[in-house]
């Protein structure tokens, strides 16, 4: 066995070690380091999570990138037909990284009922619509099934269903105006299934139904739509996707990724970063700090047993992998706590939901938690190594014991 490491486990496992002076100053050091360890774990997971769930809210309404007419400006509503006959649709094979890309009209409306009225955008989807996004949403009813034949059904949010007083199976009449000239149209519409994305901008902005009503109302062709909604694999390469597909489209259409759609939204999620990374640095510099006291203590407290190896003809850094390797043990021991405890509200939170968040704020309902292994090795590699290298200074001390006067020393 390594005579450092032989050394290193006698003194952990000695009972004077667990009584002597420098005990509670130890068991502050590693209680320091679980803390840490559980804030950040929970920074890191909650952080992911809201973005996470943020992004996926938007992108659920929007697709991850939106070809468009130019002239279409920031408008909601689809103000020049686009044709469907395109060579990157009904599959975009040019790009390799899209997953999926469907067609989309948007109109303005205004919901009637004897005793209210509101305005919305009705999304009008076809055949081809990805309704994998919403099902997720959805928390009451079902979701329609749209064919060539002309459909009521209508999906409508939970925060609309709750201002204008509706239920799964009712019904409502939406006016549809075309210009200043001509009778207003009007549709009845059914409603079939309701969801709740958590994101009160986009829930009172959209209800969901049939494209065809829409390319009726605008005199549009059946292959005419507003623009096209673009599905991606991995969003971590949107930047780069976003240009391919804007080199792979006719020169007269714009692609408009989400995140500067709604740069706003995305600019704020980005702060999560800063915000995690500065409560790591903190909480890892406090368990260094405790960490090094605990090691300066002990370094102290056995100064005696440090001269007697150095009369011994012990090197200095032998000495010092002595207390190093304690001291790893004592971080291992803080990690290991910290990653029960921590993993363990985290795990509860994901399964109970104990901490609510305010929706108008936060787009969520509750925080959202993403556990992944990568980041939980990286975050636990990182601390100690950083802890490690961090107690390399104060163990620099036993350079300077003298071996006579440690001996000496009461």
């Amino acid at each position: 066995m390594n005579f450092e490491l032989f050394i290193a486990k006698r003194i952990i496992g000695s009972k004077s070690y667990k009584s002597s002076v420098s005990a509670p100053i130890i068991k502050i050091g590693i209680t320091a380091i679980a803390i840490g360890v559980v804030v950040m774990l929970i920074a890191i997971s909650t952080g992911l999570g809201l973005q996470k769930k943020i992004r996926e809210k938007v992108v659920a309404f929007n697709g991850h990138v939106i070809i468009s007419n130019y002239d279409n400006n920031a408008s909601n509503e689809s103000l020049r037909p686009l044709s469907i006959n395109q060579e990157f649709y009904p599959e975009f094979r040019t790009v390799t990284d899209v997953d999926h890309i469907q067609a989309i009209v948007h109109k303005f409306t205004v919901i009637r009922t004897e005793t209210d009225f509101e305005g919305v955008f009705v999304k009008g989807v076809g055949q081809d619509y990805n309704w994998n996004y919403l099902k997720d949403f959805l928390i009451e009813g079902e979701l329609p099934e749209y064919t060539n034949d002309y459909s009521n059904d209508v999906v409508i949010s939970q925060y609309l269903a709750n201002r204008l007083e509706f239920k799964v199976g009712d019904s409502f009449q939406a006016v549809f105006g075309e210009d200043v000239n001509s009778m207003p149209r009007i549709i009845k519409y059914d409603i079939v299934g309701i969801f709740n994305s958590g994101f009160q901008d986009l829930d009172q902005t959209f209800i969901i139904g049939h494209i065809k009503h829409l390319q009726r109302i605008n005199k549009w062709k059946a292959d005419e739509v507003g623009h096209f909604e673009v599905f991606v694999n991995d969003f971590e390469k949107l930047d780069q996707t976003a240009i391919q597909i804007y080199q792979n489209i006719p020169s007269l259409l714009n692609a408009t990724k989400v995140s500067t759609k709604y740069a706003t939204i995305f600019e704020w999620i980005k702060i999560f970063d800063k915000n995690t990374y500065g409560i790591i640095g903190i909480m890892i510099l406090v368990a260094g700090i405790n960490m090094i006291t605990a090691l300066l203590v002990l370094i102290l407290e056995r100064t005696q047993m440090v001269g007697i190896l150095k009369a011994l003809g012990s090197h200095s850094w032998s000495i010092q992998k002595i207390f190093l390797i304690n001291a790893s043990y004592l971080v291992g021991v803080g990690l290991f706590w910290g990653n029960l405890i921590g993993l363990s509200l985290l795990f509860a939170q994901q399964k109970f939901k104990l901490f609510p968040l305010d929706p108008s704020v936060y787009y969520v309902s509750e925080a959202p938690v993403y556990i992944n292994i990568d980041y939980i090795i990286w975050l636990n590699l990182g601390t100690f190594v950083v802890c490690l290298l961090m107690l390399l200074i104060p163990s620099a001390i036993i350079t300077k014991i003298s071996a006579i006067k440690a001996i000496r020393f009461q």
